[in-house]
């Protein structure tokens, strides 16, 4: 008669550094997942102990400290089911990623991640040693095969956990958003566990981390390459997963809740609120201050934060000039009242002038340029800084991708704050995230007035100004920086696919000196292949210039 054998998938959001807050989730999953499911066992993300990624904490002997009293901890706590986590662990031969197996007071087997991802926004071998050995540890009866993240991203891991008896893989991860992420995970688990013959469990974390979003979208595999199971993205929980187990030992999943994948809207609009949730939670903030000017981006950013974490929390500030239209002005304070968000005014022609005459003898002879458009943005961020420091509420700041990529944006002006929701994303996805956002079935209602989206953008910082008094359509700008930023695409490369050549090598120009910009810049969410930040670290003195 086939046996049974259920192993609980921890979806679980996790603060990095927290290492007794995190161990105290994992104790009160793991007695849920015995006494409501009656498990055999739980899985728990990649270094669910220290939450992902450490970093730089790795260095610190009092975290190494702090994770071995919690695991003690954990294990004096909980019987009766077999806990699987991961945690840093420091021994003689180095610092290893280590995924253990608890059981009723002792750890009874341990594997250490063998392929450490070093490209993109990873880094472990600046701080892991790779291991080399497969680990079989026996659940219920089952030979199962332990491997964590990037292991199942080449083929070894799961052959050796295969050729060491295995019937059955679990696997631990913390593997971050970007679009169509999701697709290739399941592309490469799919090759697995084909190539290995063995169904897998595929448990990932969730949360937002600085610039990094995990979207869990946990997820069980059959033998021949056939999700059978996909947890929600972006969304905690425990989720069991039941086995049978013939006498032969071949292990089978049983068909469960197969959750569908969200289209590249609902992800990404998802992404960008989880990311300014945890941002704004995590570091304590009680709020959040937005500066809003009636344009599409702080309109799409106030969205984003008031789904995040409430209209309540959310303080809107309308900052007009000699500049701003009457129509901006309308549109913003129409907004705030769709969202139900304090707003107020702070003309900003006062300071603006007392500027101006400050600095009347030494600009004589000058006309306006843009240094009179900054002061008005430098104006604006005082403001906007000073209601922090006042409210201890963080400021978001709007700039999108695309302004941030040619440096369209003022340093200690619309830059100020502390985090920014848009970085990532691009100009052209800024209207299509307000228009899905504002036609979202599972919104109750608009968010963003239809004239804001439809208007043409402008900085509103001097007569009749036009986004496109500076920069290429947006249209067009938007894939060229795609093909530079993101594909490493050279100039040659970008005009052959069809773009005029004097544009490309402007832009890529505008790119390539405003990197001091961007290193001055607030963190914001990932969602694209290549952000600014952890993922593309360009040097700001160069003297290379073949784009």
């Amino acid at each position: 008669m086939p046996q049974r054998l259920c192993v609980v998938i921890a979806q679980q959001n996790y603060l990095v550094g927290d290492v007794f807050g995190n161990a105290t989730k994992i104790i009160d999953a793991a007695l849920r997942a015995r006494d409501e499911f009656q498990a055999d066992a739980i899985l728990f993300p990649e270094l669910t102990l220290t939450g992902y990624p450490p970093e730089d904490l790795l260095l610190r002997p009092g975290l190494h400290r702090a994770v071995n009293q919690a695991l003690e901890n954990i294990q004096s706590q909980v019987t009766g089911i077999d806990i699987v986590l991961g945690f840093p662990e420091q021994t003689d031969a180095g610092l290893f990623n280590a995924a253990s197996v608890l059981r009723d007071g002792k750890r009874v087997a341990t594997y250490y991640k063998c392929h450490l991802p070093n490209y993109n926004v990873f880094d472990e071998k600046r701080y892991f040693t790779a291991g080399n050995k497969p680990c079989v540890v026996d659940i219920a009866g089952v030979p199962v095969g332990l491997t964590v993240c990037e292991d199942v991203w080449y083929s070894e891991p799961m052959l050796k956990a295969k050729q060491a008896g295995a019937r059955l893989v679990l696997n631990l991860n913390a593997s971050p958003f970007h679009r169509a992420k999701g697709v290739e995970r399941e592309a490469e688990l799919e090759k697995r566990v084909q190539e290995a013959g063995l169904p897998v469990v595929y448990a990932n974390l969730v949360g937002g981390q600085d610039e990094l979003v995990f979207d869990g979208a946990s997820l069980v595999m059959t033998a021949d390459g056939k999700v059978c199971q996909r947890a929600p993205a972006f969304e905690t929980g425990l989720f069991p997963v039941m086995f049978t187990v013939e006498a032969d030992g071949a292990v089978t999943p049983q068909p469960g809740q197969i959750t569908e994948p969200d289209d590249e809207l609902e992800s990404i609009y998802k992404a960008l609120v989880l990311g300014a949730r945890d941002y704004i939670e995590k570091n304590g903030f009680p709020g959040a201050i937005i500066g809003l000017s009636g344009g599409i981006d702080s309109a799409l950013t106030l969205a984003i934060t008031v789904d995040a974490i409430g209209a309540e929390r959310v303080e809107a500030v309308m900052m007009p000039s000699r500049y701003t239209l009457d129509m901006s002005v309308e549109d913003a304070q129409e907004q705030a009242n769709m969202l139900g968000v304090k707003h107020l005014v702070l003309p900003i022609e006062v300071p603006f002038n007392a500027f101006l005459d400050l600095l009347a003898a030494p600009f004589a002879g000058s006309g306006p340029d843009a240094t009179e458009e900054n002061i008005q943005a430098r104006c604006r961020g005082v403001l906007l800084m000073a209601l922090s420091n006042k409210n201890h509420k963080v400021v978001m700041t709007t700039g999108n991708k695309s302004e941030m990529s040619v440096g369209y944006a003022t340093l200690y002006g619309d830059m100020a704050g502390g985090f920014a929701v848009l970085k990532d994303v691009p100009k052209m996805m800024v209207f299509r995230l307000a228009a899905f956002r504002n036609n979202c079935r599972n919104r109750v209602s608009p968010a963003i007035p239809q004239r804001v989206i439809d208007r043409p953008p402008s900085a509103e910082l001097a007569e009749d100004q036009k986004d496109t008094d500076s920069l290429p359509p947006y249209d067009v700008l938007d894939p060229i920086l795609e093909m530079y930023i993101e594909q490493d695409q050279c100039a040659d490369d970008i005009i052959a696919a069809g773009y005029d050549a004097k544009t490309v090598q402007r832009v890529i120009s505008l790119v390539n000196r405003n990197e001091y910009k961007r290193r001055q810049a607030s963190p914001g969410v990932r969602i694209s292949r290549r952000a600014f930040g952890r993922d593309r670290r360009y040097p700001i003195t160069s003297g290379y210039d073949r784009e």
